[in-house]
């Protein structure tokens, strides 16, 4: 087991030198930072000497060891468009990023599995075939498309929601939420509901697939001859043994709903990570680009690498074949 932990940390702190070197490149590379940084009146004794300050007249590979050694201390700089810690500023955005991901996860959650369960008991059934066609369509429709039909409808129709922003929030020391005001509650609704549909279609359609797996299993057809009830048979037997692909896959994907969240962000004016990534875009911003790219890597490696952790422990035969 110690083997095994070794080797997926190791390969996980590669992945994360090679993501450090993409965000270096982009740094280096993609424009030059003097330039972005001061202004038109600037002579060309205060560029050189701040060009010496930055640390660009050193060779490139001195860079990139700066560069590694700051991101894992925090440290990536300040934001050429707000000149301000960029840590900081993400420390401002992380929070709302992170309450739309877990409320997202929450709703494919509570609604993915009881229509995947209720798909695969009636499957075959008008009911069952029709929220099949759904699935199809949510897993199609692009997010940015969904945001916007939630808003011309919930918005602008129906006026029971608004329709950007964030709303009023409460801070808890350095945390901002939006949970414990009417307002903020009532901001969330549509941007989560937006994000959530791809991963409610993913989660169904996998719940149905290992439901369907699970009930043709021999333990399933046992139970029956004994007479076991068919609820439980369906809600206690069978769910609990095709839950476990599911938290898997809901956990992996935590990582990409914050990845892809900038887009929700964008349509709906959540002042999120994505939404500050969009302006880092926008204006050139290449601290924050860079940290955006090392931030959600890690998020990435992290889930990932804990998952195949957790995994490990649970079944030795894992640890035995990847050693």
């Amino acid at each position: 087991m110690i083997v095994f932990l070794i080797k997926r940390l190791a390969n996980a702190a590669l992945v994360m030198l090679a993501v450090a070197l993409m965000a270096f490149l982009i740094f280096r590379f993609v424009g030059d930072p003097v330039q972005l940084m001061v202004n038109e009146q600037t002579t060309q004794a205060e560029k050189d000497a701040l060009r010496e300050n930055l640390g660009l007249n050193d060779p490139v590979a001195v860079q990139f060891l700066r560069f590694v050694g700051n991101a894992v201390q925090g440290d990536f700089g300040v934001s050429y468009r707000n000149q301000q810690e960029v840590m900081s500023l993400i420390a401002e955005r992380f929070p709302a990023t992170i309450e739309l991901v877990l409320l997202a996860t929450i709703i494919s959650l509570v609604v993915g599995v009881p229509l995947g369960v209720y798909t695969a008991i009636h499957r075959g059934s008008w009911a069952s075939e029709g929220l099949q066609f759904l699935s199809i369509i949510g897993v199609s429709l692009p997010s940015f498309v969904i945001g916007i039909l939630l808003i011309l409808v919930f918005s602008v129709m129906l006026n029971i929601a608004p329709a950007f922003g964030r709303g009023e929030v409460v801070s808890i020391g350095w945390w901002t939420t939006g949970l414990l005001t009417p307002s903020g509650r009532a901001a969330l609704i549509l941007p989560s509901v937006a994000l959530s549909l791809y991963q409610i279609t993913l989660v169904m359609r996998l719940v149905r697939a290992e439901m369907m797996e699970v009930l043709r299993s021999d333990f399933v057809k046992f139970a029956r001859a004994r007479g076991v009830p068919r609820w439980r048979i369906h809600y206690v037997h069978a769910l609990r043994n095709c839950l476990m692909p599911v938290v898997t896959m809901t956990a992996m994907n935590i990582g990409s709903l914050i990845a892809f969240a900038l887009i929700t962000e964008t349509v709906f004016q959540w002042p999120g990570m994505g939404m500050l990534f969009i302006q880092a875009v926008t204006f050139v911003d290449i601290p924050v680009m860079a940290a955006y790219l090392c931030i959600v890597s890690f998020i990435f490696v992290a889930l990932n690498t804990l998952v195949d952790i957790t995994y490990a422990l649970i079944d030795p035969r894992l640890r035995m074949a990847r050693g």
